[in-house]
């Protein structure tokens, strides 16, 4: 089977059509989604809590995963820190573990980033993990069997950008949809090659998250080849594209980068209008996404659990990034976080697994959450009154409890909403879960 999907790759690669007349934009002009892609589409969506991982070459110079470009280091320079790198103490088991005890269904991990360093075994490029490290391991097949073992979900991080190679032309003007001077089309082969590698070698992964579009929107990304080739050699996979804009053609989920969907705090949703498709937001622990010495601007339990709590509310998943360090171990502020996260998922995870939200609008207190015949209201802030209005709930409620002890609570069921009423209720120090049962 493997080797029916790798020669399917092949020959996509082999048949690349140029299409600048035709379609200049790159873009599918239609998408049928199979049903093995819908089913992954909803199992995605209950899973709601995520973790991604930055981590590659650039770790070594603890300043995040961009110090190639902000530091302006030249590229053969760059390069050198491969003859550095051995995480020795990589531990695949003790990565999913933590993900597992923190109450994480997936994890996203950079297969490479927009440093152009493979993290994975490719011969595509020399210049991979396995091939220029004294290493000469693969850290993410070691990732890719132990989250099969263990359950947990295995997406792919691929930068469509990279800042090293001749053929993506890094800051090169573009021209007629392809950067001056470059053998654009060499680079597309290239990811066609590498991504061909990652579904098929690597098992039991479900997404492709890809990143860098917004380097250069005018040029012709050729997805009108890349996501049908991802699609048919597994048609259950997921693909996703970080590029700030409303979904194209043929991409199963979208995302929001350091945003909640309608949210524009970053400044990079402006254009992200919220679409029909899973959602899914992605946050770091600290300020950064690659490891950073330097960043001591952790996030509280209080904060990630109300992040999750509002990403469910409305409807998305929550990734939330952690940076390991350049030895493979993940730091231990990062490790304690996440097991009090955890202890509160085992907790409260009913409210938010399987899910679904927007069954009413966020207020001020917070936001409610939905599954089958039961709805969560999250209180995350202390109401003004003692009261809480859930506005224009049509479903019939038959009875009101907290969640902590199960007491029941009185409510009033008005044409406005739903008034329940909180006085003596016993809170929990992150959120308060009232659960409405309705018929």
């Amino acid at each position: 089977m493997k080797r029916k999907l790798l020669l399917i790759g092949l020959c996509c690669i082999s048949s690349v059509i140029v299409k600048a007349q035709g379609n200049p934009s790159g873009l599918l002009q239609s998408y049928t989604p199979t049903a093995e892609n819908l089913a992954s589409r909803r199992e995605f969506q209950d899973m709601k809590f995520g973790m991604f991982i930055h981590w590659g070459i650039y770790s070594e110079l603890g300043a995040g995963e961009w110090v190639m470009h902000e530091r302006k280091i030249p590229y053969d320079n760059y390069k050198r820190l491969a003859a550095f790198f051995r995480p020795e103490d990589f531990d695949a088991r003790q990565w999913v573990a933590l993900a597992k005890a923190a109450g994480m269904k997936y994890i996203t991990i950079t297969s490479r980033h927009h440093d152009g360093f493979s993290m994975f075994k490719t011969k595509a490029s020399s210049y991979n993990i396995v091939d220029a490290t004294p290493y000469h391991k693969d850290p993410l097949m070691e990732l890719a069997r132990e989250c099969k073992k263990e359950g947990i979900e295995l997406h792919f991080y691929y930068s469509l950008l990279d800042w090293g190679r001749p053929d993506y032309a890094f800051g090169q003007p573009i021209v007629n949809g392809k950067p001056e001077n470059a053998d654009w089309n060499s680079y597309i082969n290239f990811m066609k090659t590498q991504l061909t590698e990652l579904i098929t070698n690597y098992p039991g992964v479900k997404g492709i998250w890809f990143d860098g579009q917004w380097e250069r929107r005018s040029v012709n990304w050729h997805f009108d080849e890349l996501y049908p080739l991802i699609h048919q050699l597994n048609s259950s996979i997921l693909v996703g594209n970080n590029h700030h804009l409303a979904p194209f053609l043929g991409e199963d989920f979208q995302m929001f980068e350091k945003d909640l969907p309608g949210g524009n705090t970053t400044g990079f949703s402006g254009e992200s209008k919220i679409s029909t498709l899973p959602l899914e937001t992605c946050q770091t622990i600290n300020d950064s996404w690659g490891f950073n010495i330097n960043d001591q601007n952790y996030k509280s339990v209080k904060q990630i659990v109300s992040y999750l709590v509002n990403a469910a509310g409305r409807n998305a998943n929550f990734l939330l990034n952690i940076g390991p360090m350049p030895n493979g171990k993940i730091q231990p502020e990062f490790v304690d976080t996440l097991a009090k996260v955890g202890a509160w998922m085992k907790k409260n995870g009913e409210s938010i697994y399987g899910t679904r939200g927007n069954a009413a609008a966020p207020q001020q207190w917070g936001v409610v959450t939905a599954k089958e015949n039961t709805l969560y209201a999250h209180l995350l802030s202390a109401p003004s009154e003692d009261y809480i209005l859930i506005p224009s709930l049509k479903q019939k409620i038959i009875k009101v409890s907290a969640m902590t002890n199960g007491n029941s609570l009185k409510f009033r069921q008005q044409p406005e909403g739903v008034f329940v009423y909180i006085k003596g209720i016993q809170t929990d120090p992150y959120d308060t879960i009232i659960k409405l049962t309705t018929k």
